[in-house]
């Protein structure tokens, strides 16, 4: 069984213009709105291709109604827990050309005690994923107890949060991590690809049994079961990064398959949900597609493979 949590939902609101300018007027050309969070879009990716998955999601009383409506309509049943307060909203800047532009609005606060009774949700054994920040009121601390806890009780914990930091991850040891390059040289500094193969193999050792670190369009490395690989996938367009990530990890713990069968899974699920715009889950037959695609080859340290 996987379980999915979202402790800090939002509303994701996309924007599309023909071309954004700071310090003046945008004139915005489309606009949608959706509901996100980290385990939300895990979830619809894991749904909308047939995998059984639970979302348990944490609301503010304020806009919940709105909010848990909208999580019916794209097709998850969620186990919902409330608390006072908004759900935040994020706006995604979306130019014909350039980067997109994120703003982030803060959400609500709860209390510590919530954590206990999304620990009631949960059984033993089976893939919790533990995604996206905070909310107020959750300390690090209380975060830390939390998952280990989890993890005592033979669950096998996914962790891709920047509110959980790196001594702690090495305390939890989880059983997969999935920062992506820039939060790893928020770790460790600017790193080559070399610098990142051998921090994924070093963390593998101190005991996270699966390290995937994504690269965006250029891929994905895996260090797992002794073995460090590197995914390639073919350049494609794309239309919107929200939610890519979230993606890969629906794909590698989609199914129980070798390391890299499920690095290959995940670069294909990840690669799919940029083909479609907005918070959109990615599509069988783009994943299919791509899959067939992405290379997978094992790297051999002191090999530069580049």
């Amino acid at each position: 069984m996987i379980t999915t949590l979202t402790l800090s939902p939002a509303f994701d609101i996309h924007v599309g213009i023909t071309a954004f300018h700071t310090g003046r007027e945008n004139l915005a050309e489309t606009a949608a709105r959706d509901v996100g969070g980290k385990g939300i879009n895990i979830s619809r990716a894991l749904t909308e291709n047939g995998i059984p998955n639970t979302p348990v999601v944490l609301v503010g009383k304020e806009n919940g109604t709105d909010f848990v409506n909208g999580l019916r309509t794209v097709g998850l049943d969620c186990r919902i827990l409330e608390c006072e307060g908004r759900i935040r909203e994020n706006i995604t800047v979306h130019p014909a050309e350039g980067e997109e532009t994120r703003l982030s609005f803060k959400g609500f606060s709860c209390s510590p005690d919530v954590l206990e009774s999304v620990e009631s949700l949960i059984g033993t054994g089976g893939i919790v994923t533990f995604t996206g920040s905070l909310p107020g009121g959750i300390t690090p601390e209380a975060a830390e107890n939390f998952l280990k806890r989890l993890c005592s009780k033979g669950v096998r914990v996914v962790i891709d949060s920047k509110s959980i930091s790196l001594a702690t991850l090495r305390r939890i040891r989880p059983w997969l991590i999935k920062p992506n390059a820039e939060e790893c040289e928020a770790y460790f500094g600017k790193m080559t690809e070399q610098q990142l193969y051998r921090t994924a193999a070093e963390l593998h050792a101190e005991g996270i049994a699966n390290v995937m670190i994504s690269l965006g369009p250029d891929g994905a490395i895996l260090a797992a079961e002794g073995k460090l690989f590197r995914a390639r996938v073919p350049k494609m367009e794309i239309r919107s990064t929200i939610g890519a990530g979230d993606s890969a990890i629906a794909g590698f713990i989609a199914m129980d398959t070798p390391p890299e069968e499920s690095l290959r899974r995940a670069v294909a699920y990840g690669s799919a949900a940029c083909l479609r715009e907005g918070t959109n889950p990615p599509l069988a037959g783009d994943i299919e597609r791509i899959y067939r695609t992405v290379t997978v080859e094992e790297i051999r340290l002191g090999c530069d493979k580049r």
